[in-house]
């Protein structure tokens, strides 16, 4: 596979997953001692990365969970936000400038803090309360948001299958390695194919939605630079329709969640004026090893995987390196 490094995919899920007693441990102990509320923190990709554990909870439990951007936090505050809260915080690097300012402003307030990042002597690290570290540049961190928002909705009556879930989890690196191999030729073509378009119409919904978001502004913007507009399934008929013309290039970002139908709906629409859709199904996935009632939960990580394969393609045809910034971590600002 292109650009592809295997054993390193390996290893970097396999250590995400690994950190499954540490988590119980931590959610164990937060369950015993008590809290009223759990924010859930981040900044750009790791805030997107947040809204399926919000939904989860949303749809699952009483549990106040939000899901909040760090810079919004520091300067807008929270009233909720106390000694009987929880903070959970990502990064990567573990050096992102939003979060580490949104640790230090959840401190002083009393907040007990968790990161997980990737560098064990990072700043981040360093700053929470508890971290929980995998192998450097571990992504996505789906596998331990997961295990975490799991647990702790299982120690409160709200989630009956979590153990046979964690199990099936341990076998993720070989699962979504098999997605990789699986969606190579279709992220080939998908990249020929549109190697000279500069514009992309992405929607998704459900808790596909904050990788909607994610792909569109952390990847398309940012890595290649190239204009995009995303909308929530639910949404799309509220305005933003209207964007479309015969040759839009359309994504459509499809999972097995409550809100598939919506999706559905935009895709029909779509297909009505646009010569070009192309819909990224987690369905086409077989997912050994995972029960049918926790395939959607994982969509987040299969779309992740396969549009990870895409992202290589593109920046072959398109010469233009995924890592390559001209201002993010590049000019202060």
């Amino acid at each position: 596979m292109l650009g592809f490094d295997e054993p390193e995919f390996l290893s970097q899920l396999a250590s995400t997953v690994a950190l499954r007693p540490r988590i119980e441990e931590l959610a164990d102990h937060l369950t015993d001692d008590g809290f009223d509320n759990l924010f859930l923190v981040g900044a750009g990709g790791t805030y997107a990365q947040m809204w399926p554990y919000e939904q989860l909870a949303r749809r699952t439990s009483t549990l106040p969970v939000h899901a909040v951007i760090a810079a919004e936090l520091v300067t807008g505050g929270e009233a909720t936000l106390g000694e009987r809260s929880v903070a959970v915080f990502t990064s990567v690097s573990g050096t992102t400038e939003d979060s580490l300012r949104a640790i230090e402003y959840c401190k002083a307030k009393g907040v007990r803090t968790i990161g997980f990042t990737g560098y064990a002597e990072s700043p981040v690290a360093r700053s929470v309360d508890v971290a929980l570290v995998s192998e450097p540049k571990a992504w996505p961190f789906d596998p331990q948001m997961l295990l975490l928002m799991g647990r702790l909705l299982a120690r409160r009556g709200e989630f009956e299958g979590y153990e046979k879930l964690a199990g099936e989890l341990a076998g993720l690196p070989g699962i979504l390695l098999d997605v990789a191999r699986q969606a190579e030729p279709t992220a080939a073509a998908f990249a020929e194919a549109h190697k000279d378009t500069d514009y992309h119409f992405l929607v998704g919904g459900g808790n596909l939605w904050g990788f909607t978001y994610l792909y569109s502004m952390c990847i398309l913007e940012e890595m290649q630079w190239l204009r995009t507009t995303r909308v929530h399934s639910a949404e799309f008929f509220h305005g933003s329709l209207e964007l479309l013309e015969e040759d839009t290039s359309v994504l459509v970002f499809q999972g097995e969640d409550e809100t598939r139908a919506l999706t559905d709906r935009v895709e029909a629409f779509a297909k009505r004026i646009s010569r070009d859709v192309t819909v990224f199904d987690t369905r086409d996935y077989p997912l050994p090893g995972i029960s049918p009632e926790f395939r959607g939960l994982l969509a987040p990580l299969v779309l992740d995987t396969v549009m990870g394969r895409v992202s290589k393609h593109l920046e072959r045809v398109r010469g233009h390196s995924l890592d390559l910034r001209r201002y993010y971590r590049v000019m202060d600002y």
